[in-house]
Formats: C-alpha cells, sequence, structure tokens
C-alpha cells in the first residue's frame, strides 16, 4: 500500500495535476464552475428551458444532473472512490442509486396525492 499513489487527474485524464494540493484546487474550482453555472441558471431561469421535458421542465433536469455530476466528483475525488477495489465503489454507488430511486418514488407518489388534494379543494385534517 505505500507504493500506491493516488491519481492526479480529474475529468477522465483530460487535466492532469503535478500534486495533490493542485488537483484538490483542480477539483474545487470544477465544482466552483459547476455551482455557479446552477446559481446563474436559477436567478435568471432562461424561458427557452422552461418547456416540459419527460414530465419535468428542462431547467429542474439540468439541476438534477449537475447536483449527480457534484456528487460523483465530491464522491470520486475527495472520499477517494478512485483508490478503491471496483467491487467496492459498485456497492457504494449501487447502492445510492437504488435508495434515490426509492426516495424519488416516495416523493412523486406523496407531491401527486398533495396535488389531487389541492385540486379537488378539499382538505381533511386528521389531528
Amino acid at each position: 500500500m505505500a507504493d500506491h499513489a493516488h491519481k492526479l487527474e480529474i475529468l477522465r485524464g483530460l487535466i492532469k495535476f503535478k500534486s495533490n494540493t493542485q488537483k484538490i484546487w483542480g477539483v474545487l474550482v470544477l465544482l466552483s464552475i459547476i455551482t455557479g453555472v446552477e446559481v446563474v441558471l436559477g436567478i435568471y431561469k432562461p424561458a427557452a428551458l422552461m418547456g416540459p421535458v419527460l414530465g419535468m421542465k428542462a431547467l429542474n433536469w439540468i439541476f438534477i444532473i449537475l447536483t449527480l455530476v457534484k456528487a460523483y466528483y465530491i464522491t470520486w475525488d475527495f472520499m477517494h472512490m478512485r483508490d478503491e477495489t471496483k467491487s467496492l465503489r459498485r456497492v457504494v454507488v449501487w447502492t445510492a442509486v437504488f435508495l434515490i430511486c426509492y426516495l424519488l418514488f416516495i416523493l412523486l407518489q406523496e407531491g401527486g396525492y398533495v396535488f389531487d388534494v389541492y385540486k379537488e379543494g378539499y382538505m381533511k385534517r386528521d389531528f
């Protein structure tokens, strides 16, 4: 394990660094750029991205995709998943994928129920 060196590259080897410090700063800049894009899109909300795509606005899909990219890089570089075995990486990733899918299912089901309740104008309170 002592002869194992960390890989000093991001974006699948597109950008390479000379030291771990440079790599940390590079990942920070990459994540900051992605966050900046999210903030700008959230403030301006371009009309071209407000059309429906697969049941949601295109802008919402962009936010989801950019958030997943950030989560990937945080896990891959800062949590050192790049240096782990393939089986451990798969266990971590697939567990998270199934959990996220399950939580999205619950969110969509409950959201649909709340929408229907408000749409009908009937609200039952059971305290």
